[in-house]
């Protein structure tokens, strides 16, 4: 038993090292994510990626699950090339490799907060070419995704100024059902008049951070369900997938509308900031499962009755 032990700590005790060191540089930094997310005390941009609660726990199982296939990859460091790839590919991947290392190491000691936050995806990136090459990316390229996509940054409030004709078809979609439910409405822009009461359907509001979740559920969705290789399904998925977005987003807008302009201020607040939005969320989330399972009926092969 004590042999076995040693053989094992012999085998693996590199990585048991590497699993360490990542751990007391982005332990920290997870948990500080996490516990924004949960809290909603990160900044609003970095908010738009609380997807991270669900998408990164699913990134790490799915990296753990291929660990098999991992530890039979041809180890890079050790500049052996495989039957199927030249010594040339080899080298490029751990120069690639190195690259990305180095990259994230600047970014890591610089201290900003974003170069910090995208410095761990990048090391991630960087240690599977410096230690399996092209192959330990293709790998580990889905779950690499799910963190890049999951890694707070400043795109939100970059794309922010050029959402005035979402803000705009927000407001006045959601004046139209408003004056269809018999109120007194008044559109000038991107504000309402309800009831003598000014909405306005900020850039926040104008539902790009459940855009952005909806389409990484999506894509949590379609490997779940084996469901990328499918050109037909992936489009028909993340198209419905926005668009379904877009409609609760109009549907939540409109209600907020609602309770401040016939002065519902504690429906308000329960909605718009309390965890009322957090359970409008969760049940438009739930419905990507119901509306791929009816896309993959759609696009599945039919049986010819000649054969039944």
């Amino acid at each position: 038993m004590q042999t076995a032990r040693i053989s094992l700590l012999e085998r693996y005790w590199s990585d048991a090292a590497l699993l360490g060191l990542l751990t007391l540089m982005y332990a920290p930094l997870l948990l500080h994510w996490g516990d924004g997310w949960l809290r909603k005390s990160i900044s609003i941009e970095h908010e738009y990626f609380s997807h991270g609660l669900i998408g990164l726990p699913f990134a790490a199982y799915i990296a753990w699950m291929h660990r098999k296939r991992w530890q039979r990859l041809t180890p890079s460091a050790q500049n052996l090339p495989s039957r199927s790839m030249p010594q040339a590919e080899w080298g490029g991947a751990n120069l690639l490799g190195a690259g990305f290392l180095l990259i994230a190491g600047v970014f890591y000691l610089s201290g900003l907060p974003d170069p910090v936050n995208l410095s761990f995806p990048l090391l991630l990136t960087g240690l599977c070419l410096w230690l399996k090459g092209l192959p330990g990316l293709k790998l580990q390229a889905f779950p690499l995704l799910l963190v890049f996509l999951a890694t707070p940054n400043e795109i939100p409030y970059l794309i922010t100024p050029y959402t005035l004709p979402l803000q705009a078809f927000i407001a006045g979609s959601a004046g139209f059902i408003l004056t269809q439910l018999g109120m007194d409405v008044t559109v000038q822009n991107i504000y309402l008049l309800v009831g003598g009461k000014l909405v306005e359907v900020a850039p926040y509001c104008a539902g790009l951070k459940m855009l952005f979740t909806s389409l990484y559920v999506a894509l949590m969705l379609l490997y779940w369900t084996d469901n990328l290789r499918s050109r037909q399904i992936v489009t028909a998925f993340l198209a419905a997938t926005i668009a379904l977005s877009i409609l609760s987003n109009i549907v939540r807008n409109t209600l907020l509308a609602y309770f401040h302009g016939t002065s519902r201020d504690a429906a308000f607040r329960w909605l718009h900031d309390g965890w009322g939005g957090d359970a409008y969320s969760a049940a438009m989330l739930g419905l990507l499962v119901l509306l791929l399972h009816q896309i993959e009926s759609f696009f599945a092969p039919t049986v010819p009755q000649d054969s039944l």
